[in-house]
């Protein structure tokens, strides 16, 4: 197996399209087209990470945070960066990063953060504007069905929770041919009328011409009529952050105990909060932007990392901030992308780093 079909599973899960523009998710280092030997998860990649991938006979390192963010100048190994990129090239090993578009899946980085807390009625926080678009378009009734599926399986149609969704109505269309013209239906040079449905259907803006393309071999007509429209509409699966609830209400100081216990984190960093505690705001890696939204939606509490010393007086007694460290609220992830993996990859090895990359350390 090549190493192109784990990417192009991974990139199903979480399109790259979604990663913000800081970011550089993708294959960062070897060629796809490679075949897989064994694949190493991580959360970073440092030098001991790939003698890990090495020792295990792994080609394919997926990796969280991308070894390259910014262009590289040179590699002279002056820098963990160039070490990390000089062996991984030596050793015909292909680095993979899948970060904030994982973040920004409503079953990625938070989700697996939301289980350990056992959150229900999950939602995106922050969901994003201008992901999606409808497509209109217009054929023979006794056609409608065919056309329908073919743009369901081309991935429109689908909205929150429910797939195969779509709007129709029935009308009266009308078209005359030239003489180069070959109508399906009626006569070149003679006005047609036909019954027609109009089909409305909602897609990611991504998927656009590949959209089109099931639609045009799909529908009868030698011309196809057909609109696209972008939309305003936030997309309910993508976007920064997850909010739920606990199954029962609990103390701060419950919660600050089920918090340290679930993420198996050290250390907390917290505001204080004499109310009970029921609505969790989360957010996996550096989240104090998604303050003023965890605020807004009534949170009680706001887990995430990196805050700042001025950020925390930002929470105004209006709910408990927990900063938890960066690594500990993203090292969960791995989790999520072996159990991925290894379920639609069984045949291969998939290794789960034994390698700590937290480059903080608590001393008590």
């Amino acid at each position: 197996m090549k190493i192109q079909q784990v990417i192009d599973f991974l990139e199903q899960k979480a399109p790259r399209v979604y990663q913000e523009s800081y970011d550089n998710s993708g294959l960062l280092t070897g060629s796809s087209s490679d075949e897989l030997t064994g694949i190493l998860v991580c959360l970073d990649v440092i030098e001991t990470v790939v003698d890990e991938a090495i020792s295990n006979g792994c080609n394919f390192i997926v990796a969280h945070h991308p070894i390259i963010f910014s262009g590289l100048k040179r590699l002279s190994g002056n820098s963990y960066i160039e070490r990390v990129i000089r062996k991984a090239i030596k050793n015909d090993i292909a680095i993979y990063a899948i970060h904030t578009n994982l973040d920004n899946q409503l079953h990625g980085v938070n989700a697996e953060i939301a289980s350990r807390l056992g959150l229900i009625n999950c939602r995106i926080l922050q969901p994003k504007k201008g992901l999606l678009g409808k497509l209109i378009t217009y054929c023979p009734v006794k056609h409608a069905e065919d056309v329908r599926m073919a743009l369901f399986e081309a991935g429109a149609g689908r909205i929150g929770e429910y797939d195969l969704c779509s709007f129709n109505s029935e009308g009266m269309g009308t078209y005359r041919g030239s003489e180069l013209s070959n109508p399906t239906l009626g006569e070149k040079g003679v006005l047609h009328r036909e019954s027609e449905t109009k089909i409305e259907v909602v897609f990611p803006l991504f998927i656009q011409e590949r959209l089109i393309r099931a639609l045009i071999e799909a529908h009868p007509y030698e011309e196809v009529a057909y609109d696209t429209v972008a939309l305003e509409n936030s997309h309910q699966q993508i976007g920064s952050g997850l909010i739920g609830e606990l199954g029962n209400n609990i103390s701060s100081d419950e919660f600050l105990a089920h918090l340290k216990k679930s993420m198996e984190t050290e250390m907390i960093r917290h505001t204080l909060f004499d109310k009970e505690i029921k609505t969790v705001a989360i957010c996996g890696g550096s989240g104090s932007f998604l303050l003023p939204d965890a605020i807004r939606q009534k949170a009680d509490v706001f887990v995430t990392a990196d805050f700042k010393y001025h950020q925390f007086f930002d929470a105004k007694d209006r709910l408990m901030i927990c900063d938890i460290g960066h690594f500990e609220s993203e090292k969960f992830t791995i989790d999520l992308l072996v159990r991925w993996l290894s379920e639609n990859f069984p045949t291969f090895a998939v290794v789960f780093t034994k390698i700590v990359t937290n480059p903080v350390k608590y001393y008590s």
